[in-house]
């Protein structure tokens, strides 16, 4: 198993001197990545139905402040030296595919190799009609158009492509990523047309589980994960290739009523992390964050000290 943390792109720790903190006590905890969500302007009237909360309300929409992904993460990779850089999980449809694949193999030369794709399709109608995006209900169509020109550029000695979105041909794209042929793509998202995305298009599967809107309960992960396998075989992919990457919070054990997953003891977290584990499960990335800089700080010591270097 390895493990993840997720980094705060909005409050008073979303700025240089604490994300420069939390990411060199990460890197030096000697965890596999950092993730970053990824919106570019909230509306002040939503409507969309959040996916990951039971009523549906986007709990991050309040100030309307939002460090752009990329950039954060390309700051983040110049003061570190293994940790792996995720968008977790970047909305492909919000950026023009050419540019986006540019900053992206930029970002992955700059970081000797360390960008892990993270992509979905998103969920908020109004923040793309504010980017002028193509339309949000094409926006899985976009999506796979979209990576399938970030994998022409990155691979194409001489790129060529014609969509129904977009079209290039007689160009040079260089640098290419240092990751060879790509960097990993994984696959955000917990539909069935999404698990068919990872295995057509990326590299792994990256669900969200562990909370009341998508718990994703070791049962279900296992039903989800057969599913990827049948797939995977009906149209030749090895299932072995994919990551299986779930984003998850850790709980405060306080919390009343029957225990969650990934809440209580050392012991019973470790337990938890050992049955996804033995069901698939390569990547659990936790959520940390807190708007106190030393509560994060003191999490990803704990974390390392007494979860990675007992698993």
């Amino acid at each position: 198993m390895k493990f993840g943390f997720y980094l705060p792109n909005h409050g008073p720790t979303a700025r240089p001197g604490p994300l420069a903190e939390i990411a060199k006590a990460g890197d030096a905890a000697e965890f596999d990545c950092m993730v970053v969500g990824d919106h570019i302007i909230v509306p002040k009237t939503i409507d969309s139905p959040y996916p990951y909360t039971v009523g549906g309300e986007f709990p991050g929409g309040d100030t309307g402040e939002y460090l752009e992904q990329l950039t954060l993460l390309t700051y983040l990779s110049a003061i570190t030296t293994n940790i792996k850089i995720v968008p977790s999980v970047m909305i492909v449809p919000y950026r023009n595919p050419v540019l986006t694949a540019k900053i992206l193999a930029t970002m992955d030369l700059l970081s000797n190799g360390r960008l892990i794709l993270g992509v979905g399709v998103g969920w908020m109608e109004e923040e793309f009609e504010v980017m002028a995006s193509p339309p949000f209900k094409e926006r899985g169509k976009v999506t796979n158009e979209y990576l399938k020109i970030f994998k022409e550029l990155w691979t194409s000695e001489s790129p060529d492509y014609e969509g129904d979105y977009y079209k290039f041909s007689n160009i040079h794209f260089l640098p290419k990523p240092l990751q060879k042929p790509h960097p990993k793509i994984w696959v955000g998202g917990q539909s069935k047309a999404a698990i068919r995305r990872a295995v057509n298009l990326g590299d792994g599967w990256h669900p969200v589980g562990a909370i009341p809107a998508a718990p994703l309960h070791p049962n279900q992960i296992s039903s989800e994960l057969s599913y990827l396998r049948e797939y995977s075989e009906s149209v030749g992919r090895d299932p072995e290739e994919l990551d299986i990457a779930m984003k998850a919070p850790l709980y405060d054990a306080s919390n009343e009523g029957p225990r969650r997953k990934f809440a209580g003891t050392d012991e019973e977290i470790l337990m938890d992390i050992q049955e996804y584990t033995d069901l698939g499960v390569s990547h659990i990335i936790f959520d940390m964050r807190s708007t106190d800089l030393s509560q994060t700080l003191e999490k990803i010591s704990w974390f390392s000290e007494q979860i990675i270097k007992n698993t």
